[in-house]
Formats: C-alpha cells, sequence, structure tokens
C-alpha cells in the first residue's frame, strides 16, 4: 500500500498582535485537520512579526522558552487535540543573553520530540538577524513523527546546501523550510533552490514563506509556498505570492526509495575526497 502522507503549510500576513496571530494559526490548523492533513508547518517566527526589518531592543520582548512556553505549550494540547504533527517556529529565549531562531517540533500526540536552531544568520538591510539571534549549535536533528521522519532548515539557511544533506544522510523524509523572505535580487531563486536541494537529497520539502508588508520595514513578502516532491515537481499548485493561504497535499513516501534506488545520489557520495571544504 503506498505510503501517503497528507500534509499542509500556511502562509499568512501579521494580524498585528500576538493573540491573533496565534488564533489564526490555531483556525488553520483546524481547518487543515478537518481536510485529512496529519502534519503542518507554519512561517518563520509565526506567532510574531517580522521585527528583524529593524534593529531595535523592543524585539526581544517577542522571545520565549521552549518548550515551556506559552505559544509551544498551546500548540502542543492542539496538536494532541488534532492528532497532528506540528512544526512550530518562534523565537527562542534559553537563558539571558542566549536567543535562537528556532523551531519545535511536536508530535501527534502533543510530545515535544526536540528543537531545531537556524544554524546561518543574515544581517543585510530589511534583515537584520545577527542583532537578535545566536548561531544554532544543535546541529541538524531529524524527528521520528507519527508520519515519518522529518527535519527543518529555516530561510536563509537554505542558501547552504551542508544543512539539507545532512537532514538527508539522517533519513528525513519530509524538510519543513519555514521564511520570511521578500521581493528583491533573489526573489527568483525561491523556485529553484527547493527543489534543487529536494532533488539533491531525494525527500520532500515544504517552502513556506509569508505574504504583505509589516510595519516595521519595506520588506514585500510574497508567500508563493509549496510542497516539491524529491524529483523536484511542485505537489499542486504553488500558493498565491499575495493572499494568506492554507496549503494541502498529499505526499507520497514511496517516492523517495524510487529515487534514491534511481538515482543512487547516495552511494556516490565522495566524503574521503570532501574534507577542503571544512578547511580554514
Amino acid at each position: 500500500m503506498p505510503q501517503i502522507v497528507r500534509s499542509a503549510l500556511v502562509q499568512t500576513e501579521w494580524t498585528g498582535d500576538t493573540d491573533s496571530m496565534l488564533a489564526a494559526h490555531e483556525k488553520y490548523a483546524r481547518d487543515a485537520a478537518a481536510q485529512g492533513a496529519r502534519v503542518i508547518g507554519f512561517q518563520e517566527v509565526f506567532n510574531a512579526p517580522y521585527f528583524c526589518q529593524v534593529q531595535e531592543a523592543e524585539h526581544y520582548r517577542w522571545a520565549e522558552s521552549v518548550p515551556d512556553g506559552p505559544t509551544v505549550t498551546r500548540f502542543r494540547e492542539l496538536a494532541r487535540e488534532l492528532n497532528m504533527v506540528m512544526v512550530l517556529p518562534v523565537f527562542e529565549v534559553e537563558k539571558p543573553g542566549f536567543y535562537y531562531n528556532t523551531a519545535a517540533v511536536i508530535d501527534a500526540d502533543g510530545t515535544y520530540l526536540g528543537k531545531y536552531r537556524k544554524h546561518h544568520i543574515p544581517q543585510v538591510k530589511g534583515f537584520w538577524e545577527k542583532y537578535y539571534f545566536r548561531p544554532g549549535n544543535l546541529g541538524w536533528p531529524v524527528f521520528d513523527t507519527a508520519v515519518g521522519r522529518v527535519g527543518v532548515y529555516i530561510c536563509y539557511d537554505r542558501h547552504f546546501p551542508e544543512g539539507w544533506r545532512a537532514l538527508g544522510l539522517a533519513g528525513a523524509q519530509l524538510v519543513y523550510n519555514p521564511s520570511a523572505t521578500s521581493r528583491g535580487l533573489s526573489a527568483y531563486l525561491w523556485k529553484l533552490e527547493q527543489p534543487a536541494a529536494a532533488v539533491a537529497n531525494e525527500y520532500f520539502v515544504a517552502a513556506i514563506n509569508r505574504v504583505g508588508r509589516e510595519k516595521y520595514g519595506d520588506n514585500d513578502f510574497y508567500g508563493t509556498s509549496y510542497f516539491v516532491d524529491p524529483r523536484g515537481r511542485f505537489v499542486g499548485e504553488v500558493a498565491s505570492d499575495t493572499a494568506p493561504e492554507l496549503v494541502v497535499r498529499d505526499l507520497d513516501f514511496d517516492l523517495i526509495d524510487e529515487v534514491r534506488t534511481q538515482w543512487a545520489f547516495y552511494r556516490d557520495r565522495r566524503p574521503d575526497a570532501y574534507g577542503p571544504l571544512v578547511e580554514g
């Protein structure tokens, strides 16, 4: 019997306050569950605006602990109620002075499985993330969930192939890439890099982006979220570039084994030759 996993992602705009943002995502999760989805992922720092358009100390107020903060606690309860795996990207405070761009992964029974911390932290106009976040220090974990092996890569990470490969080597079947990326010089890469990563590493990728403009800057977040399969093909239509949208798609995980047997990229790797890539 084919291993079909009905999967969901959400792209949306900032509602103006945390309470309404959380309520909106809870509704999206309930709607996804009503459509039969078994796993869902949200956009980068989904419970807040993309405050990294500015460098202001007031925005440390969005940070909370993981997994014991209010957002993850609330959505753990929802995951249990809906019997749904969840990927929850938030601004994490570990202890005073230690802040991370993080995603918590929750199993379908509400169990907290662990977290991923964004490795690659940009510091350019409109994306002043080094002001807020330390680089991730937990590696590239892959989580055994009720739907299969799920990994996370966050936004700017997508430009770096090393983490994509680490997730594949750890057995990822589906990788969520929550993002906040705006129209500009690199927008055309959105439909190029993640399908290429899905092909090179032979798994499914869920690419999520915000939509709209927010009060803290001029970034125009262009949505266009999608699922892509291990052959680099979009699964169904790509989401709107201007409007909030819940995307629900059926992913055939059997395709992963089929592609890995046919293309054999993992067989033909040459890690013995890769030493110079990490020297200096």
